[in-house]
């Protein structure tokens, strides 16, 4: 039973909210919002033991002093800062919260992204390195599109290369686009499936199986 329950809401909730698509009477789409705002409310307590699961994880680590608790320090402290301020003074205008995400949150983002650039240089090196056809097609249309959404690429071919960026994200790169989300939407549809027909049980636990 304990295995079962779980798998008879969720085999019932699925098929309701799909067959309900194919159905436009009001009661159809009242029960549809229900579900909906259950869900929601699942997604709060959900919500809660992410917290907890946090406090736990961090607070174990600073009683056993594992190497680099001062991180998890920093981050309890700075999780209880940010919602004193938000309870305490709100979150719009001149506010502490305010100050605390501009000041801190914002300049620590921005780094990140500014360090993420750094990798990707690094990693587009490794990708573009000319060891096949394939690999030399990349390098050309990477160099072409980058030339091309630059004011240098321009002057250098006269706009040449601004027009063939254009062709190459419009056509082919919308084209292999569109075929990773065709793949995407079949993946999405087949796990789906699984998680209906209960052949797909990870949300039960490891040890329900």
């Amino acid at each position: 039973m304990k295995r079962q329950l779980p798998l008879a809401i969720c085999f019932l909730s699925g098929l309701y909210m799909l067959l309900q698509y194919f159905s436009p009477h009001p009661s159809l789409d009242f029960w549809k919002s229900t579900l909906l705002h259950w869900l929601i409310v699942v997604g709060v307590f959900a919500f809660f033991l992410g917290i907890m699961s946090l406090w736990s994880a961090h607070l174990r680590k600073i009683r056993q002093a594992v190497p680099g608790w001062g991180y998890s320090v920093v981050t309890l402290l700075a999780y209880v800062a940010t919602v004193v301020a938000a309870i305490g003074w709100g979150k719009s205008g001149d506010t502490p919260f305010m100050w605390l995400y501009n000041n801190i949150y914002y300049p620590i983002q921005s780094t990140l992204l500014a360090l993420l650039a750094f990798f990707i240089a690094s990693a587009s090196y490794r990708a573009f390195r000319v060891r096949s056809l394939l690999a030399t097609i990349l390098l050309a249309a990477a160099v072409i599109v980058m030339l091309g959404r630059v004011p240098l690429g321009d002057i250098i071919t006269g706009g040449t290369f601004s027009v063939l960026a254009d062709w190459l994200i419009n056509y082919p790169n919308l084209a292999a686009k569109r075929a990773i989300f065709v793949g995407v939407g079949f993946g999405g549809a087949a796990i789906a499936l699984k998680i209906l027909l209960g052949i797909e049980r990870s949300y039960l636990g490891t040890g329900n199986r």
